[in-house]
């Protein structure tokens, strides 16, 4: 029906969570004319026809979200394994210590007493495996003696998800050091990972510890009709939800001002990533690093000396809440958005695969085709979602704008759908979709989401100027159109939100779209702001090497689809 937003008041000079909830509930009141709340600021429950509400639900991320160490004694399995529980659970996880990752034990208990994390996980081994390798991470802890991030008089807890045999002797080597909680392992044996118990046990320690840390938290946990959660684990859930309702490979983005997190369903299997140090103001002079100037500068325009650039993200790091003013910085700021989506599904494509440590059966035929186990299971041929949020995607100046850096970012395949979140309501009915699904997704669909159309990309090898693909657009109130899409060409059709098309879609002899080389492929396509995006550029997308002919193909290819206007 109606939203409301009014800044927090976590800090002083209010230092109550709840002050703030009530100032956008104030405003709720007066989009509605529905009395919510009574003359002491409570909420009004149960509802009736004129006032209150039937349910109030809450996310948080106060207190910079939870932050955890994660403890696993093989990197690439156990500790991958608990690592991906944390990290679904809406963690931040700080560092991942294991029995193999290279440091000495001094590095390592050096390094436990300096983060200071909200919370540890502990996994390692499988039920009924060997015992010493877990105690020895446990000895690290005991060594390390690690004290809380927030509040002063309880212990740290630490949730533990590794072999059922080591449980007496971890309890033996931390007692008292610690608030030991025990749950099911996270990987059982090698074939199977189970993650739903510590991400569930480290959702109900994020309350209970770290967010009761946060001013005014009992006065909103009394308030809540359904557990307070991470605004990260919000997200994943709804994409979880989004996917399964579907049927459908669901890829979700949101860009912040110091991290960027991934989340992504393929194959009924959910992952998120957090990019730690790539966000687009406290960070963003670590985008600029681990990209490279020369990465971010191919997707700038501007005809700028190298030295004007570095300073203009380097008055960016000085003052990190401006916004661009100048269409220079405004080319800039998006460019280094580019890469920073690009660096973070890079590194969520290494982090979500297949389990490791599996043994893969395979016959002679296949042995050559397979590589090792621990394959990505991100395939951007199967995605058939993209979802952005985060400031510089919801509030680029241009929807279209928004759905080019998508594109770039990500060079999806094949035929995908592209969306944006229009104001960042996608945590709330993460929560909401736990107690009314129905509800959840229609303000999701109707809402929340803004289509901005959908993007075909042929893959294989591309020639400028020859013909990569011909399709046909049928039943867009119109009569069918033909579009011919040659190498190193962008073109956008015109379907709007609300409309829905059959794209028939004819490769060329060694291009494929989704069906294989050179097969014809079929596909119902909703529109939005970008209408159909035919992107002929290859991929990866192929530039011009001379600073000038690049400028004109970004100019060209910012005109074809919109994001550039004349005057």
């Amino acid at each position: 029906m109606a939203r409301g937003e009014a800044p927090t008041t976590v800090e002083a000079p209010f230092d109550d969570v709840t002050v703030g909830v009530a100032n956008a509930v104030r405003e709720l009141e007066e989009v509605t004319g529905r009395r919510l709340l009574d003359e002491a600021g409570k909420l009004i429950r149960p509802a009736t026809d004129q006032e209150g509400v039937d349910v109030y639900v809450s996310t948080s991320s106060a207190g910079g979200g939870l932050q955890m160490l994660v403890m696993g004694v093989v990197r690439s399995m156990t500790a991958e394994s608990a690592q991906r529980a944390a990290l679904g659970a809406g963690a931040i996880v700080m560092d991942t210590i294991c029995s193999n990752d290279r440091r000495l034990p001094y590095q390592q208990i050096q390094r436990i007493r300096q983060l200071r994390p909200d919370m540890i996980l502990l996994a390692g081994g499988i039920d009924g495996g060997t015992v010493s390798h877990v105690a020895k991470l446990a000895e690290l802890v005991r060594a390390a003696r690690p004290t809380a991030r927030l509040g002063m008089g309880y212990r740290l807890p630490l949730v533990y998800a590794g072999n059922r045999l080591a449980v007496p002797v971890v309890r033996e080597i931390l007692n008292g050091l610690v608030d030991i909680h025990e749950v099911e392992n996270v990987r059982p044996v090698l074939e199977i990972e189970n993650l739903g118990p510590a991400r569930d046990a480290i959702h109900e320690l994020f309350m209970e510890h770290v967010m009761a840390q946060a001013p005014g938290y009992d006065k909103l946990k009394t308030m809540t009709d359904a557990p307070i959660m991470p605004t990260p684990g919000a997200v994943g859930k709804l994409v979880e939800i989004v996917a399964r309702e579907r049927g459908i490979s669901v890829l979700g983005v949101d860009i912040g001002g110091a991290t960027t997190d991934v989340f992504s369903v393929f194959r009924g299997k959910f992952n998120r990533t957090v990019s730690a140090n790539l966000g687009m103001s406290y960070s963003v002079g670590n985008v600029l690093t681990s990209a490279g100037y020369s990465n971010v500068a191919r997707w700038g325009w501007v005809d700028l000396p190298e030295q004007e650039i570095r300073n203009r993200v380097k008055n960016k790091i000085i003052r990190p809440t401006t916004i661009p003013q100048l269409l220079e910085d405004l080319v800039i700021e998006q460019a280094l958005a580019r890469e920073a989506l690009r660096l973070s599904l890079q590194q969520h494509k290494e982090f979500a695969t297949t389990l490791k440590g599996v043994q893969m059966r395979r016959t002679v035929a296949d042995a050559f085709a397979q590589t090792s186990s621990g394959q990505t299971l991100v395939n951007m041929m199967e995605l058939d979602l993209i979802i952005g949020s985060g400031g510089v995607l919801s509030h680029a100046p241009l929807r279209e704008q928004a759905a080019l850096m998508m594109i770039d970012a990500f060079e999806p395949l094949g035929v995908t759908q592209l969306a944006v979140d229009s104001i960042f309501m996608m945590p709330h009915l993460g929560v909401l979709g736990e107690l009314a699904p129905e509800a959840a997704m229609e303000v999701f669909w109707r809402d929340c989401l803004v289509p901005l159309g959908a993007v075909v990309a042929p893959a294989g090898r591309m020639k400028p100027g020859r013909v990569l693909l011909e399709a046909r657009i049928e039943g867009a109130g119109e009569a069918p159109q033909h579009v011919v899409l040659r190498g190193g060409e962008l073109l956008r059709v015109e379907l709007p939100e609300g409309a829905e098309a059959k794209l028939v879609i004819e490769p060329a002899r060694g291009m494929d779209v989704g069906a294989g080389r050179g097969r014809r492929l079929e596909r119902r396509v909703w529109g939005g702001k970008v209408g159909i995006v035919f992107d002929g550029r290859g991929r990866p997308i192929q530039f011009a090497s001379d600073f000038k002919q690049r400028r004109e193909q970004l100019l060209a290819w910012a005109r074809a689809i919109g994001a550039l206007r004349e005057g």
